[in-house]
């Protein structure tokens, strides 16, 4: 589009503009989050061929759950309260909350008991699973995140897992984002002599005695009830679960960086997902667990439902934790004329009140800091 701009001696002269549907394109542009090359085709990670196998293993597994003679009322049940039992209980409130973020403290027995539960998920030795979300959360949706959708959904959901970051040094990785998990001897040993496995197969192994136990023991229970009722618990109750478990974490890696809503102007993508959170049982509300991360609250309005955080907060009651951190941040008023403004304000004024958070999700001054000098 030209316009005519009528010069002072007579003359006309004519000057481009920019047309508006340039400029409309120019903001969307400079609105979307770019976008990162595979770390594959930059040849910066590499297949695992030992992930590939568990990780395609466990779910060609897990699909004999259709076979009907697998099929079992107390193995469904098994599943559901090993949901809770292992994925709850162990990757949101004990691999997460506890040993990432610190959002609560506990003893020692405590401590270990809840890191073996989230060991029963085969999502790792505990030491590996926190650095990573460490990492995650210092550079959150860039291109060192270890998980950010920006690169693909199936990047995002599980295809990083299979491979391995060719400039990641694990024992300098570790000193920098968990010493505090390898000054532990239990975590230490789990991770190095590769005990977390063996405490999987274990798991495993016990879920199936005791379903074989349970058929023997029915009446008219004979050596066929005990194998068909043990193999039931052992494919819904360990391998089932665990493949329900990996896609509801998963899906917070993909989903929540991907679609839904956000309360904070955080400098990623992290959003509230509501579908996400009813599957993860509250680590679906991620925009604001990164607004806040050491919160072990991650539903910050009073209808996003975090069972998680309720189950932390029964633990408390029980005297089995205390030092619950509180929510530390406030929710800004997103439908109002000014609350992006809002949003950035409060944020701000938190992290200048003390709040500012490390790479670890913790304070500054916090646990980690004093770990290493301990």
């Amino acid at each position: 589009m030209q316009a005519n701009l009528e010069g002072l001696d007579g003359m006309s002269t004519t000057a481009p503009q920019t047309s508006v549907a340039a400029l409309h394109n120019s903001t969307v542009a400079q609105q979307q989050p770019a976008r990162f090359k595979s770390p594959r085709k930059e040849n910066r990670a590499h297949f695992v061929a030992a992930h590939v196998a568990v990780l395609l293993g466990v779910h060609a597994l897990a699909l004999l759950s259709f076979v009907p003679w697998l099929f079992s009322w107390s193995g469904l049940i098994a599943c559901l309260v090993g949901i809770y039992a292992f994925g709850v209980m162990g990757i949101n409130i004990g691999f997460h909350r506890l040993l990432t973020h610190r959002s609560f403290e506990c003893s020692k027995w405590v401590e270990h008991a809840l890191a073996l539960l989230g060991i029963c998920c085969l999502q790792g030795a505990p030491s590996r699973w926190v650095a990573l979300h460490r990492i995650h959360h210092q550079y959150s949706d860039s291109e060192e995140d270890p998980h950010t959708p920006l690169v693909s959904f199936l990047w995002a959901h599980f295809e990083w897992i299979m491979t391995e970051d060719k400039n990641r040094y694990w024992l300098m990785t570790y000193d920098k984002y968990a010493p505090d998990m390898i000054r532990d001897k239990f975590y230490l040993a789990m991770d190095r002599k590769g005990l977390w496995f063996f405490v999987y197969v274990l798991h495993a192994a016990a879920f199936f005695v005791v379903g074989f136990t349970g058929g023997w023991l029915l009446p008219g229970g004979s050596l066929a009830q005990a194998v068909q009722l043990g193999s039931s618990w052992l494919v819904w109750g360990v391998l089932a679960r665990t493949v329900l478990v990996w896609h509801f974490t998963w899906s917070v890696n993909s989903l929540t960086h991907m679609t839904g809503y956000r309360n904070y102007e955080t400098n990623d993508e992290s959003k509230n997902n509501w579908f996400v959170a009813l599957m993860s049982h509250g680590e679906g509300w991620h925009n604001n667990h990164h607004a806040d991360p050491r919160s072990a609250a991650a539903g910050h309005r009073w209808w996003e439902l975090d069972v998680s955080y309720l189950i932390i907060r029964v633990l408390g009651s029980m005297k089995l934790v205390s030092g619950i951190v509180p929510v530390r941040t406030k929710v800004a008023n997103r439908y109002g004329p000014d609350a992006k403004r809002q949003a950035k304000k409060e944020v701000s004024e938190t992290m200048i009140a003390g709040s500012t958070l490390s790479p670890c999700g913790m304070d500054d001054a916090g646990d980690v800091r004093q770990s290493r000098a301990a």
